[in-house]
């Protein structure tokens, strides 16, 4: 068909100008909408690329957090626990500077019983002429002074003739029989008598006890 066989716009009715125009415009907006889709599609990639560093590193940031967190908790706890060693430490030491301060005189106080109980054993000796009753008496008053010392420094006779026997006391070596139900379970002879130190058993007494 020759170029005079197909009319020109001018050639067509109004109404297919009309026609062609809208056709064009909805091309064009076809076209358009189609840029803006890629467009806004490409602006969503690059946020989303864009918001996938920033995620990692706050997910980093979170658990350096986390792990701060425990260490922190950790360090306290050993600090708290060291505190508590201290102290018991502490403790430990006062109480038992003290003990050495209130038992000072223990270890001297049982070095000297031994002394008391020859001079004891010595006084028991009969004195049959002058010169031995004055040794004597120089015994009974060397006996009382130091039987004066150790009181002094807190050590005391236990009480253990007649009593009732007491195992923390008293050291049974020996049982007799009772003489009567008065008797039964009670001192009736010491043998070696017995200290205590403030509140500490320095020597229990040696005694018989009535069963």
């Amino acid at each position: 068909m020759s170029k005079e066989e197909f009319p020109s716009e001018k050639d067509l009715p109004q109404e297919d100008q009309e026609k062609q125009a809208k056709a064009a415009e909805a091309d064009k907006a076809g076209v358009k909408d189609d840029k803006r889709v890629k467009d806004d599609k490409r602006v969503k990639d690059d946020k989303e690329e864009a918001a996938k560093p920033a995620d990692v590193e706050l997910d980093q940031l979170k658990a350096e957090v986390v792990a701060l967190t425990q260490k922190n908790k950790d360090l306290e706890d050993k600090y708290l626990r060291s505190q508590a060693e201290i102290q018991n430490a502490q403790r430990r030491y006062s109480k038992e500077r003290a003990n050495l301060v209130k038992y000072e005189s223990q270890r001297l106080g049982k070095d000297i019983l031994s002394s008391v109980d020859n001079l004891e054993r010595a006084l028991q000796v009969k004195a049959d002429d002058e010169a031995s009753r004055q040794l004597k008496k120089g015994i009974e008053m060397t006996l009382e002074g130091l039987v004066r010392a150790l009181k002094d420094n807190g050590i005391e006779e236990i009480k253990a003739d007649g009593e009732k026997f007491d195992p923390t006391l008293h050291q049974a070596v020996q049982s007799v029989p009772a003489e009567n139900d008065d008797q039964k379970g009670h001192v009736v002879q010491v043998l070696q008598k017995g200290y205590v130190y403030k509140d500490r058993v320095l020597r229990p007494a040696m005694v018989v006890v009535a069963q």
